[in-house]
């Protein structure tokens, strides 16, 4: 099948008072049509970026894209111009973004926030728009929707806002929709409704997804393919199956490890020792390799390219090389009750 969306040798940085900080170095991703690929990583490993970056919302200055390419549908994205990318955002590629209250806006009603992108990209009249917005809200699971059209955000519970901000990016039937953490700070039965309803829309829908989350039970729950990043690089990357069961990466096998287990009754949790490298003064080789156990004299001085263990999983980490000493995966990565 043949990719919607692709990112090329991808690099974005921000020029800062400390000097250029890279946060997102040469990164490379696929999306088919109808997919739902999974970004995890840390905290500042480039996962937010990337997605802006698609979006065309990197702030310049500070920010700038050094190289690479966002192709969309064959075309890149970055020799679009801004008024281009209007076109494009909102109606082609939508974004749900991490805080529902601080991307909606409070003097707006509900139902005029919703059926500004209708009108704009899809040049409906006020009426068509309201009634479109009126069916979005009852789609996505808000009650009592002629009524809640009228109100405001401040009047809605961070469960239903992150519902209207989910109706916001679906107004358009966009091809691609990035949805950055779009779980955070919810309680786990509303969590699992927005997971159901995201589910349910692509299947509906046919869109592709993008999720950016730290929440590896989240990915186990839709996603089908993951990428892994670290210090602004991908360093794995697979189907759900291969970086749950057969992860190559010590960082994938830290992620995996540091997940709750329903057979571990003690009160500890595993954590990654150490914290990500500093972006204004990247490592020159692999960026985990002050955290790793396993690190070689070479994973310091040289990046590792990447090595395919399948067809769909390759991983960037020298102890795939043939010379390297075979370590194996920690017996803590075991998934869920297992």
């Amino acid at each position: 099948m043949k990719n919607i969306l692709e990112l090329k040798d991808l690099k974005v940085s921000f020029d800062t008072f400390s000097g250029e900080v890279q946060a997102v170095r040469g990164v490379n991703l696929t999306l088919q049509k109808g997919e739902t690929l999974a970004i995890v990583g840390e905290s500042g490993s480039g996962k937010s970026v990337t997605s802006k970056a698609i979006m065309g919302l990197i702030p310049s200055p500070p920010g700038r894209i050094k190289g690479g390419e966002i192709n969309f549908e064959g075309k890149n994205l970055l020799n679009y111009s801004k008024r281009d990318m209007q076109k494009i955002r909102g109606k082609e590629i939508s974004m749900i973004f991490q805080d529902p209250m601080t991307a909606l806006n409070p003097t707006m009603k509900i139902g005029a926030q919703i059926m500004e992108g209708l009108i704009k990209h899809q040049s409906m009249s006020k009426k068509d728009a309201k009634q479109r917005a009126i069916e979005l809200l009852e789609l996505v699971g808000i009650p009592n929707p002629t009524a809640r059209v009228e109100q405001y955000p401040h009047q809605f519970s961070g469960g239903m806002r992150q519902r209207v901000v989910i109706a916001i990016a679906l107004a358009c039937n966009p091809k691609v929709l990035i949805a950055d953490e779009p779980t955070t700070a919810l309680d786990v039965t509303i969590q699992a409704q927005i997971l159901d309803l995201m589910r349910d829309l692509q299947e509906k829908m046919e869109t592709a997804i993008i999720l950016i989350t730290h929440d590896l039970g989240v990915v186990a729950n839709l996603a089908q393919k993951v990428a892994v990043m670290y210090g602004g690089k991908v360093v794995e990357t697979g189907t759900v199956d291969e970086i749950f069961y057969n992860p190559k990466h010590p960082y994938t096998w830290g992620l995996l490890s540091s997940m709750p287990k329903l057979h571990n009754h003690s009160n500890k949790l595993i954590a990654i020792p150490g914290t990500p490298p500093d972006l204004s003064d990247p490592p020159k080789g692999c960026p985990f390799a002050a955290r790793c156990p396993h690190a070689m004299e070479v994973c310091t001085e040289y990046m590792p390219d990447y090595f395919e263990e399948s067809d769909t999983q390759k991983t960037a980490c020298w102890l795939l090389d043939e010379r390297a000493p075979k370590v194996k995966p920690p017996a803590t990565i075991g998934i869920g009750g297992e």
